[in-house]
């Protein structure tokens, strides 16, 4: 007998199963104790056993379950924004042009509260000076135009010899297609509906209501914002919780710092398109030049659509003596005028503010003209500027605001 089992004080545990004992001697790591496999006779290796434990994998099933409906929610918020975002295109386009009306404003109101007058008086001698300023430029803008329709008969013949080489390939291609057309005995009978200006109006009655509802809403917008903006930034301040104030406030501060001088840089970049315009414009003889020349200037702001809008003014005024020479001259220096203003006044003036790429900027002018239309394209860049800001100041979403910038 070993001298192991005679050492044991329990003679009937030493009878069990060595391949149990072994069992039993292992540690909780399921690593074998050497003494025990010393002992253990010769025979089959015991398969291990591991213990799953169902508690981690239910808290695995739950976090996989609010993981999806985390997703499945934000899909469904993002879903929501856009259709308000579509649908609410009145209200918002016209809060948004008062707000940018306001912080053009909101310098003057500043200048008129140093001379002890109330800001709600300077707001409103602020808001009519404006009106006025826009009246006088309809004004002068409708009698060039008056003017121009007045001088437009006289024109008839040129126009009409420039057109007759395109009525001639017309008619050829017309012909053309007459003959290729297979002949049929069957006799069609067109029906033409006859339309008149009434129908026109009735037709676009809508749309017309909803642009002199705005032009009206707008004024009073502007004057309560001038008026109020230091109850409504506090205000607006005090709707976050308090630890998230001050990064709000500063928000704020940024957001309308951007606006203002992306405002001041649109304006001083017009003026010197203007001014150039006018110059130009005047070398070449064109009639009207002081006039077309600040349309053309300010038209060439408008995203990707501008330079093609700031071609068009001189080219119709200039119908009269309208040749391929001048043609050419005048898209040359509209042309030329919008890549100077695009490649080095944008990022001289603008650049440093709003820290966009061409790519979120070019995104952005896609997805607000889809909603928005022309006001879209004019809004896009200071919406995606505010973006990009509010991204920049939440922890969260600073990845998405590095995506944005430069």
């Amino acid at each position: 007998m070993p001298d192991r089992l005679l050492d044991n004080p329990n003679p009937a545990r030493a009878r069990q199963d060595p391949r149990s004992q072994q069992v039993q001697e292992r540690d909780l790591s399921g690593a074998p104790n050497p003494d025990t496999e010393l002992n253990v006779a010769a025979g089959p290796a015991t398969i291990p056993q591991a213990s799953i434990n169902r508690s981690t994998t239910a808290n695995m099933e739950q976090r996989t379950l609010l993981r999806l409906q985390t997703s499945a929610l934000l899909i469904l918020a993002g879903a929501a924004v856009l259709t308000l975002i579509y649908v609410g295109k009145f209200i918002l386009v016209v809060v948004l042009i008062s707000i940018l009306i306001s912080f053009v404003l909101a310098p003057v109101v500043d200048f008129l509260t140093h001379f002890q007058i109330p800001r709600g008086l300077g707001a409103l001698i602020a808001v009519v000076l404006l009106m006025v300023a826009i009246g006088g430029a309809s004004y002068i803008s409708y009698s060039r135009a008056m003017a121009f329709m007045h001088q437009l008969p006289m024109y008839k013949a040129k126009i009409q010899e420039m057109m007759a080489p395109v009525r001639e390939q017309a008619s050829e291609i017309e012909k053309t297609t007459a003959v290729l057309q297979a002949p049929t005995d069957e006799k069609t009978v067109t029906v033409k509906q006859s339309s008149s200006w009434t129908d026109l109006v009735s037709r676009n009655a809508s749309s017309v209501s909803e642009i002199v509802l705005a032009l009206t809403f707008i004024p009073f917008l502007v004057f309560f914002m001038l008026s109020w903006q230091d109850h409504v930034r506090s205000a607006s301040v005090m709707l976050f919780s308090m630890e998230n104030r001050n990064t709000a406030y500063v928000m704020l501060g940024l957001v309308a710092r951007m606006i203002r001088s992306f405002i001041v840089g649109n304006f001083i970049i017009g003026v010197f398109l203007s001014a150039c315009s006018i110059a130009l414009f005047g070398m070449i003889g064109l009639p009207y030049f002081y006039f077309l020349g600040v349309i053309s200037g300010f038209l060439s702001l408008i995203p990707y659509l501008g330079v093609i809008l700031a071609i068009l003014p001189p080219l119709i005024a200039n119908v009269g003596n309208i040749s391929a020479t001048s043609v050419l001259v005048i898209v040359g220096i509209v042309l030329g005028l919008h890549l100077v203003a695009m490649n080095v006044l944008y990022p001289k003036i603008l650049g440093k503010r709003l820290q966009l790429n061409p790519l979120a900027v070019t995104l952005a002018l896609l997805f607000w003209g889809w909603l928005w239309g022309a006001m879209g394209l004019i809004l896009a860049v200071p919406l995606t500027g505010a973006c990009k800001i509010i991204c920049d100041n939440i922890e969260r979403l600073r990845p998405y605001g590095a995506w944005l910038g430069e």
